[in-house]
């Protein structure tokens, strides 16, 4: 691994810890990992969005802008509003999806929360996911938290990974 990424990964890493630490402190660890998934869905649906973030020629006061204009519209924490404007200020939104893993994987852990990736080659109901989860969860011994993706170029079956 070099430098470059091991920086990017403890940075990410230690901004997530201070987020997470300061969700617990106000009680809204549930509130603040749904509004992480929200911009982590805008990220990956949004190449515009997800441009703007990364670009260098975007000024730091315009992203904090468009953030809390974000924020507003989904009526987002002030914790998470201040933690957004932040990153910004500090010219840190590049590591924004490294930031959100990290708090995610925290979430989890502290739920005791095993992640799984389910890759099948039909499509699979909510039902018959919610039914995989369920059975595994069983077999771990522990709740299992899937992320569900569909591949229509298996021939057939299910990749699951733990």
């Amino acid at each position: 691994m070099n430098s470059k990424s091991t920086f990017s990964n403890s940075t990410s890493r230690s901004y997530a810890i201070a987020l997470y630490e300061l969700s617990k402190e106000g009680d809204l660890l549930n509130k603040i990992e749904e509004e992480m998934k929200s911009i982590n869905k805008l990220l990956n649906d949004s190449p515009d969005f997800k441009e703007m973030i990364l670009s260098p020629t975007v000024s730091k006061e315009n992203k904090k802008k468009v953030l809390f204009m974000i924020s507003e519209q989904n009526n987002f924490s002030t914790v998470f509003k201040k933690f957004l404007g932040f990153i910004a200020e500090k010219n840190r939104l590049f590591f924004l999806d490294k930031i959100i893993n990290s708090f995610l994987n925290l979430v989890s852990k502290s739920k005791g929360e095993l992640k799984a990736k389910l890759v099948s080659s039909k499509k699979l109901s909510i039902k018959e996911q919610k039914t995989i989860q369920e059975n595994f969860s069983k077999d771990f011994k522990s709740k299992l938290k899937i992320e569900y993706e569909h591949d229509p170029r298996l021939l057939a079956g299910l990749i699951i990974q733990v």
